[in-house]
């Protein structure tokens, strides 16, 4: 029937246009082989695409990349950015205060005012003030039922930890089945959002069952962001003969560049004081 044409692109592979419901019914079984074989390429395409940066992006006053160190960039509940820590210090010494460096707020007084500050940036559906929540769920209140809530909204905004500590909710089965499958699929979507924790643990898992290419793959994209521990396995792999020499000289320069681009001389200062700080509790 001519109301019944609707031109429809297949969804996992692009190839072919159903012309209607009927013909798509009809017609999928011929079409599976090759939709299947294409689905891969186009998803190991996605996956495997060097991300031009980490998921933590820059910061907003230097524009530098943030540190994947999370005690070296500081979450400001009133606008739910992240700053880096040279910038809160430069702040704090040229203003004498301690406001946030990007929107100028007061600081929260106590954790309760810092929470009532986040929910109101949930409640705007900002996926950063969701997946923090979810964190502090998960991490903190051990409320898995409150935090895959949050989380999962955070993640269908896009945000690549809420990906992250999905995954690692489904691999370890807390507060949901342990489900494999479904760990890797937000491992996934989180390195393709440039996460290192998860593609490392891809690589991880890729070398698990064998699949060594895969594995140095993985592992090399999460290196070339600045992510150490890929970068340890990655000698393994050349000493056991996995990766060229070539390969691993490489790496290692993408590698370091990357840790220099997350460097300043504001930075290294704020680190200092971190240090003296730590060492002395």
């Amino acid at each position: 029937e001519i109301d019944d044409i609707k031109l429809e692109e297949c969804t996992d592979c692009d190839l072919v246009k159903y012309c209607s419901d009927n013909c798509r019914e009809e017609h999928r079984e011929q079409h599976n082989e090759e939709c299947n074989m294409r689905a891969a390429i186009l998803h190991d395409n996605q996956l495997f695409t060097q991300p031009p940066g980490s998921h933590r992006g820059e910061c907003p006053i230097c524009f530098l990349p943030l540190s994947l160190e999370l005690k070296k960039v500081t979450f400001y509940s009133c606008c739910c950015t992240m700053i880096c820590g040279g910038c809160v210090l430069a702040y704090n010494k040229s203003n004498g205060d301690r406001r946030c460096p990007f929107c100028r707020e007061e600081p929260a007084t106590n954790e309760e005012e810092f929470k009532k500050r986040v929910m109101k940036r949930v409640k705007a559906n900002d996926p950063a003030a969701l997946r923090f929540m979810g964190s502090e769920r998960y991490h903190h209140e051990r409320d898995y039922e409150g935090a895959i809530e949050y989380l999962t909204q955070a993640a269908e905004l896009g945000n690549s930890d809420a990906h992250y500590n999905i995954g690692h909710m489904y691999w370890k089965g807390e507060g949901v089945e342990k489900d494999e499958e479904k760990a890797v699929y937000h491992w996934e979507k989180a390195a393709i959002g440039g996460h290192p924790n998860a593609r490392h643990n891809l690589g991880a898992i890729d070398e698990r069952y064998g699949n060594l290419e895969r594995a140095v793959e993985h592992f090399i994209i999460a290196a070339n962001i600045g992510f150490e521990m890929s970068m340890k396995a990655l000698w393994k792999y050349y000493s056991d003969g996995n990766i060229t020499k070539e390969e691993l000289e490489a790496t290692l320069r993408t590698h370091q560049a990357a840790i220099d681009a997350m460097k300043s001389k504001e930075r290294d200062a704020a680190e200092a004081i971190l240090r003296r700080n730590t060492a002395s509790r």
